[in-house]
């Protein structure tokens, strides 16, 4: 049986703050050797567009494909896969797209217009973006859920054309990740992942459209790919390991709080879990839990790793110094494994989503909670929010000025423009000035 070896830092230790910084240290996006695979794949892609897309493939996922055919999946293909999957899957996706797709219409824009006192309209149009590109991981595991949390906000918000990109590696397609993207209205999809479906997703080839942004969580080359091509095209976000930070009060049975934390490391081996507690007793009893429960799981080496490279239990003082610890962290997933969360809740400025109270475990808003669950990670909750409704709709300004306030308004922009020394600017408003 593996042995989980667990660190332990108490945040009043004076070098707590460096020992944090180390736990929570994650640059492989700005690793040089794999910026230069992406920026190879990347330039070859937008060079020989299929072709290139295809022999990465053949390469990196071991498939046959001769030609971008056998790389694309029709709607029939879709359609036979959601009548393939059991009854009780079937009825799981859907009911899990009704909560996702609910939750997401309420985030939905709309536009806007008011008329000032000098008769001058002013608003916002918001408008969804024309085609969107949607990545669905399928290496180490296979995300039907992430098909649902990308497609339907993208559909809520009325993107008119939604192209899903899945790796198949040796060819073998996931009939659930193919019945969530009939469910959700996905309108192409492709079995091509990598740098390579990025790159093809963010320039165009004769087969894939060119797309306005790619949004999904996908390995290093993906989260690189997106960074890459940022700026020609919009992303979501540069996803990195998921985590959790769990902030209990040692009354929560610890098996539970033992399975949360596995939930996210068996993700992948950088994945993170902390616990955070203020009773040194009970988090020995959490760890007991961990040792016992870990060899009943099928990703045991995965969990492994993960827990003994970037976990850690965190003894604090009391939950408001907790509370502080999380603010450091700003985690993807924040649970409040307390008797009243909501008393924490105020103090709470950072993290991606926020689970409240015993009985809500984090892996329920992975699937069918009904919010998002692409989240901002590695700290990045400071100043990132969960995919929604709004990454699929971009605003335009209105502005409509009568004759009379172009005249009135045209003064004051006549005199900002003349103490900036634009003096073009200046006289195209003064030549609308009332004489």
């Amino acid at each position: 049986m593996a042995a989980l070896s667990i660190k332990r830092l108490d945040a009043n230790d004076a070098n707590f703050s460096a020992q944090l910084e180390k736990l929570l240290a994650w640059d492989s996006v700005s690793d040089s050797q794999v910026n230069k695979i992406v920026e190879d794949i990347l330039g070859d892609v937008r060079n020989r567009g299929d072709a290139a897309v295809i022999e990465y493939t053949n390469k990196f996922d071991n498939t046959n494909a001769s030609s971008m055919a056998d790389l694309t999946l029709s709607h029939q293909q879709l359609q036979q896969a959601l009548a393939r999957i059991s009854d009780v899957e079937r009825n799981a996706l859907t009911k899990a797209a009704e909560r996702v797709e609910r939750f997401h219409q309420r985030q939905a824009d709309s536009s806007w217009q008011y008329q000032d006192d000098d008769g001058t309209i002013l608003g916002q149009k918001v408008i969804p973006l024309d085609r969107v590109g949607i990545y669905v991981p399928g290496g180490k595991a296979s995300y039907p859920s992430s098909v649902l949390m990308n497609a339907i906000p993208a559909k809520v918000a009325g993107v008119n054309e939604i192209i899903m990109v899945v790796p198949t590696p040796n060819g073998e397609l996931n009939d659930l990740v193919l019945a969530a993207a009939a469910i959700a209205g996905v309108d192409q999809v492709f079995t091509i992942g990598g740098a390579q479906a990025v790159g093809a997703l963010a320039y165009g080839t004769d087969s894939i459209p060119k797309v306005d942004k790619i949004t999904g969580p996908g390995n290093i080359f993906v989260a690189t790919a997106k960074k890459s091509v940022f700026g020609l095209v919009g992303i979501d976000m540069i996803a990195g390991p998921s985590e959790i930070l769990i902030i209990a009060d040692g009354e929560t049975d610890p098996d539970w709080l033992a399975m949360d934390l596995f939930s996210q490391a068996e993700h992948d081996e950088q994945a993170q879990a902390i616990l955070v507690c203020d009773d040194a007793a009970y988090l020995d009893k959490v760890a007991a839990a961990m040792q016992k429960l870990l060899p009943s799981l099928e990703r045991e080496s995965i969990i492994t790793e993960s827990i003994n490279n970037r976990a850690a239990f965190i003894k604090v003082q009391d939950l408001a110094q907790a509370v502080e610890v999380s603010n450091l962290v700003a985690p993807e997933h924040l649970e409040l494994s307390v008797a009243d969360p909501e008393a924490l809740m105020d103090g709470i400025r950072h993290a991606g989503a926020i689970f409240m109270g015993r009985y809500t475990a984090e892996a329920l808003g992975d699937y069918c909670a009904g919010p998002n669950h692409v989240l901002p990670t590695s700290g990045t909750a400071r100043f990132s929010s969960p995919l929604g409704v709004y990454d699929f709709q971009k605003r335009s300004s209105i502005v409509f000025f009568s004759e009379q306030s172009a005249s009135d308004v045209g003064a004051i922009a006549s005199v900002l423009a003349r103490g900036e020394g634009l003096t073009a600017h200046a006289r195209s408003a003064e030549y609308r000035i009332k004489k």
